[in-house]
């Protein structure tokens, strides 16, 4: 497996694009600290510079590495939630700043799926995780579905072994205070 991995590791460590099957549908992904390659990002979705991103991790102990400070009742429901849960922290650090929210918040999403956990840990770091499609069309889980334009403009295509239909859905997202309050974007 890990010979699968390692040209896409490759182009994410020098600042390049990947088109991957995240651990729920077809993204697009790049270091996520690399402010160049999420600006390419932003740039091949044709989407607002103001709309922050979603940011994978492999491990939990990696939210104490991204956010200023984890607010308590995370570690729990990180940890223990049963399908893929993204939350919005209040104040990220150590990424690049326009992966952000305008107001310092970052989006993390702590992966179970395998595969995709298995090319974020050989990162060693955060990438970025957003739905592989133009903004505003639906979200990919084929990868027939994705648009001529992203397979053209990224500079590497990771495919599962397993298959190209993730037949997934996007995350639940849930939004977290510094104090423990809490709100369902997306269920």
């Amino acid at each position: 497996m890990v010979e699968l991995y390692r040209e896409a590791l490759t182009h994410l460590k020098k600042g390049d694009t990947l088109l991957y099957p995240s651990d729920t549908i077809w993204g697009l992904g790049c270091d996520a600290r690399n402010e160049k390659a999420v600006e390419k990002i932003l740039s091949i979705k044709q989407r607002p510079q103001n709309k922050a991103f979603i940011v994978l991790i492999s491990k939990i102990e990696q939210l104490s590495e991204y956010l200023i400070e984890v607010p308590e009742i995370a570690w729990n429901l990180v940890e223990f939630a049963e399908k893929p849960l993204t939350v919005i922290y209040p104040k990220g650090k150590n990424l690049a700043p326009n992966l952000m929210g305008p107001d310092g918040s970052v989006a993390i999403r702590l992966v179970k799926d395998e595969f995709c956990k298995g090319l974020v840990h050989r990162m060693e770091r955060a990438i970025v995780s957003t739905s592989a499609n133009i903004s505003g069309q639906p979200s990919p889980t084929q990868f027939s579905d994705i648009d001529q334009s992203i397979i053209d403009n990224v500079d590497f295509i990771l495919k599962n072994p397993k298959g190209e239909n993730l037949n997934a859905q996007p995350s639940q997202i849930v939004k977290i205070g510094m104090y423990g309050e809490f709100e369902f974007i997306r269920k």
